[in-house]
């Protein structure tokens, strides 16, 4: 069942976050996660529509950012990939949030493969990520 998200999640959807980063990002350094995860906290989860789904323990086992019709993020622990979390994050996203477009890292492989799979289209590419890092980023629609 998809949830809503509060601010009390945000430690939880942080650890989430890393933990699916570090298994499907090897391109990120410890370096980055250490940069990022203040800035994650502090602003991108508190600019989003935030859903996820629990286990049956209540930890969080999947999340998903949405803004203006742009899937902001998608990140499952990794020992739950596979499971179909993800997708129904995704359709939950384009059916009641109106989602349409997504970046994704070039980079990561399977993330660029499942968002095809699930019917988005490469529209552009650009060599640096929102950061100015050198991690370039495909703009996906639906």
């Amino acid at each position: 069942m998809i949830e809503n998200v509060t601010s009390r999640d945000f430690a939880e959807l942080l650890v989430v976050w890393e933990d699916s980063v570090r298994a499907t990002h090897d391109f990120i350094t410890d370096a980055d996660i250490a940069e990022f995860k203040p800035m994650i906290m502090a602003h991108a989860f508190p600019a989003v529509t935030l859903r996820c789904i629990k286990g049956d323990n209540q930890k969080i086992l999947g999340f998903i950012g949405v803004a203006e019709n742009k899937i902001e993020m998608l990140f499952v622990l990794n020992k739950c990939r596979g499971q179909g979390i993800g997708k129904q994050l995704l359709n939950f996203a384009i059916n009641e949030l109106e989602a349409t477009k997504v970046d994704v890292n070039e980079q990561n492989p399977l993330a660029v493969e499942f968002y095809k799979h699930m019917g988005f289209e490469i529209t552009s590419r650009s060599p640096l990520d929102d950061m100015g890092k050198p991690f370039p980023i495909l703009h996906m629609s639906l």
